[in-house]
């Protein structure tokens, strides 16, 4: 079973090591991109496990109000290096310390992994929870169903765990929270001399987000 302790405790201790692996990467450059782009501003966009605050962070547009999340706090601590403008918050992503229709976008890149198994629908229900209705996901899973750990991740000597629920059951617990998938593709990448093989889902919430702010317009 997936330990978030164990988890927490190992983002923190090698928080250096993964930011210069990740640096070499940049595989998702072509996937975040486009999706930032159709963010219509104001907006306000949450990175659920936002790490050290890249990619998504810190290519956020800067008319983009950008709030992280995590609960790792070195992994905060260079998160406001890298995104200087963002705003940060230590928190769980299975209760997120955000208010109920407060962001327009959400995205959580290779975070849900390293959720427990039985936990992963609440996460997704609270994404649900935290967008406007016609509030868009950009969310990233393992395409087949496995759990492992790993006792000395990147070389470090220190133990990282993962529970990736593959792609058939995120179909399902995003239908379940009420979003529609528009895109999906799965892509393959090489991280820290590793293949690994990634799935890779845009979901709108479900609602009428024209009606949401007009009923708002009208209410202040």
């Amino acid at each position: 079973m997936v330990d978030k302790e164990t988890i927490r405790r190992g983002y923190d201790e090698l928080a250096e090591s993964y930011a210069a692996a990740q640096s070499e990467d940049g595989s998702e450059t072509g996937i975040l991109a486009p999706f930032l782009d159709r963010l219509t501003t104001p907006a306000r966009i949450l990175d659920a496990g936002c790490g050290q605050g890249t990619p998504v962070l810190q290519a956020a547009p800067d008319d983009v109000d950008a709030v992280g999340v995590d609960f790792s706090r070195e992994q905060l601590n260079l998160a406001t290096e890298n995104a200087p403008d963002a705003a940060f918050i230590q928190g769980d992503m299975t209760r997120l310390p955000i208010r109920e229709n407060e962001c327009d976008a959400v995205t959580a890149l290779h975070s849900l992994i390293h959720v427990p198994l039985e936990d992963h629908q609440a996460v997704i229900d609270e994404f649900a929870r935290v967008l406007c209705p016609g509030g868009r996901l950009l969310l990233s899973e393992g395409t087949t169903e496995w759990q492992g750990s790993n006792p000395s991740w990147l070389d470090s000597g220190v133990e990282m765990q993962w529970h990736i629920a593959g792609a058939e059951t995120t179909h399902e617990q995003l239908r379940n929270a009420g979003f529609t998938i528009t895109d999906e593709w799965g892509r393959s990448n090489e991280f820290a001399d590793n293949e690994e093989r990634w799935v890779f889902f845009v979901g709108r919430l479900e609602g009428d987000d024209e009606g949401q702010s007009e009923s708002k317009s009208k209410s202040e």
